[in-house]
């Protein structure tokens, strides 16, 4: 299985982190971004992003996509509304296809999207790797790549089913995620970001300095107080039988004492007919890890809360309900939030940074040391 030898950059899975950086609730919004505006954002995203590859390095750019915080900014400043939840599809989108003429040349590659874009990351995976001759290990990347996923959409369930997933790797190997939820009847989303750096676990506590809003009902097993419902779910995959005659009796259960479980409304108990076929391929795989069963294909939702549950009936190995979940303005906003977009301005800087990359690949960085230095006195003004 890709998470047990996975070797991202040369070194070996006990070595690599799945981190999942921070969280961000944005308000569902359905307006679309008009053409002239995104037609800019192409320009100026993708001239920002070529800047810091420029300066820092590819990698930088991971990490800068990972933070919450930077990705928000930087849609702000390319003119989308500040606190909408289309400012992550447009966003990367608008960043895919500025940067695809010269994503080899950078060095850094972006693949999925919203819907059934997001579906084809793996395909666009491989295929960079193949048209580039990159010899990054694919597998570990599609493996990376659908596992954040399904922590966001499985392990983690907060109410947000996930829609949108851009998954932004290097020539090295080295990979980030971008990816957004929504929860259509309360009208929020929520954005997850993730960085593929550092050290430790998918599936115990992979998120760091993540804040936000409470979602009202959580249940996460990917937090350390759910270790003990983690290691009862793998031991109950074995056992497909034991685990519907469970079911079947709490579904019978009179409702005073079904109160102590504690379920969140929004998800109730699963039918234990609908997922016997996924218990039987489980039974038949018998996944060592919990990650390998998480990754088992047809383990959705459904059954992790069927484990959690059983889990805690016979067990007494009870769940986290914990919620695992930090502007800046330069052109104003699509609906004039703070002030109207000015085309002429838009222009000016998308000319002006363009022109100072130009002179750089040419040998000449005094205009991009000289933005430089502009950020460094912004700090302190």
């Amino acid at each position: 299985m890709p998470g047990n030898w996975c070797s991202l950059y040369n070194r070996p899975s006990k070595e690599v982190m799945y981190m999942r950086t921070g969280i961000a609730n944005l308000p569902l919004h359905g307006h679309h971004c008009p053409r002239w505006l995104f037609d800019r954002m192409v320009k100026l995203s993708s001239a920002i992003i070529e800047a810091v590859v420029e300066e820092y390095g590819p990698g930088e750019v991971l990490e800068r996509l990972s933070d919450p915080f930077w990705f928000q900014a930087l849609g702000c400043v390319v003119g989308f509304d500040w606190h909408s939840s289309g400012l992550t599809t447009v966003l990367c989108g608008a960043l895919k296809q500025g940067l695809r003429p010269r994503q080899h040349d950078l060095g850094i590659y972006l693949a999925g999207g919203k819907a059934m874009a997001s579906r084809k990351t793996p395909s666009e995976i491989e295929e960079y790797a193949d048209r580039y001759g990159l010899t990054v290990d694919v597998p570990c990347l599609q493996y990376a790549s659908r596992l954040s996923a399904k922590v966001d959409n499985t392990a983690v369930q907060d109410g947000f089913q996930i829609y949108h997933h851009v998954f932004a790797f290097t020539g090295d190997g080295r990979w980030a995620v971008v990816q957004q939820g929504m929860d259509q009847a309360g009208g929020w989303a929520r954005r997850y970001h993730w960085l593929g750096d550092k050290l430790d676990s998918f599936v115990e506590e992979p998120h760091s300095a993540v804040c936000g809003e409470p979602a009202r009902a959580v249940l996460n097993m990917v937090a350390l107080e759910s270790a003990g419902a983690r290691e009862a779910s793998l031991y109950l995959a074995q056992r497909p039988d034991e685990v519907i005659r469970t079911l079947k009796k709490i579904a019978d259960m009179p409702a005073d004492k079904f109160k102590t479980l504690n379920l969140p409304a929004a998800h109730p108990v699963p039918g234990a007919n609908r997922i016997e076929k996924t218990l039987a391929r489980l039974y038949d795989l018998q996944p060592s890890t919990f990650e390998g069963m998480l990754a088992t294909e047809g383990v959705g939702p459904a059954t992790v809360r069927a484990f959690a549950l059983v889990a805690e009936v016979i067990y007494n190995a009870g769940a986290s309900r914990k919620d695992p979940v930090r502007y800046s303005f330069a052109h104003g906003g699509k609906d004039g939030h703070p002030f109207p977009v000015n085309r002429q301005d838009y222009d000016r800087s998308i000319s002006i940074l363009e022109r100072a990359l130009r002179r750089a690949r040419t040998g000449d960085s005094d205009n991009l040391k000289a933005l430089k230095r502009l950020a460094g006195i912004s700090a302190f003004v």
